[in-house]
């Protein structure tokens, strides 16, 4: 079951680990590296500082 968002992203991207790094992918322009995890109970997070929607894609598992 999954939440819904509270706001629209300003981008959305399939990952196929729960946990992975997100530095906005601007090279130099970016934010820090940071590690989100995907929650089972929303099935998505957003980044915190660019706001970049990450969602677990289709029959991924939990690995690392």
């Amino acid at each position: 079951m999954s939440a819904s968002p509270a706001h629209d992203a300003p981008a959305t991207h399939v990952v196929n680990a729960r946990r992975f790094s997100c530095d906005g992918g601007e090279g130099a322009l970016g934010h820090p590296r940071v590690w989100l995890t995907i929650p089972h109970e929303t099935g998505f997070i957003d980044c915190p500082y660019c706001d970049a929607r990450y969602t677990l894609a289709e029959g991924a598992g939990d690995a690392h």
